[in-house]
């Protein structure tokens, strides 16, 4: 498999695991499990190509891993943080966006 798509993949699972990270700490704005997870897997991967196109300390592309091309810890960590990060905020975007809706 390409490290493109594997590094993507990472991205995408632990962009669900940040959304339901964020729904389970902040229960009012939560989705649901499901809503929460889709939240959060195109939060994750927006997150990571974020953090592939701003490069900066992680240095790494998203599944491109180390310059080299290879998947290593470094390009699996920031894969994980990227989509992680970016899964919990897009959740938490949503979720505000919701409640606001649903207060009017």
């Amino acid at each position: 498999m390409d490290d493109f798509v594997i590094g993507l993949i990472i991205q995408l699972v632990s962009g669900a695991v940040g959304g339901n990270l964020i729904g389970t700490i902040f229960k009012n704005l939560s989705l649901g499990t499901l809503g929460n997870s889709i939240a959060g897997i195109l939060g994750g991967g927006i997150g990571g190509q974020i953090l592939e196109k701003l490069g900066g300390a992680a240095g790494v592309a998203v599944g491109g891993g180390a310059p080299a091309g290879g998947l290593d810890i470094g390009s699996i960590l920031t894969d994980v943080a990227g989509g992680g990060a970016g899964g919990g905020v897009l959740m938490l975007i949503v979720g505000i966006l919701r409640s606001m809706m649903a207060s009017r």
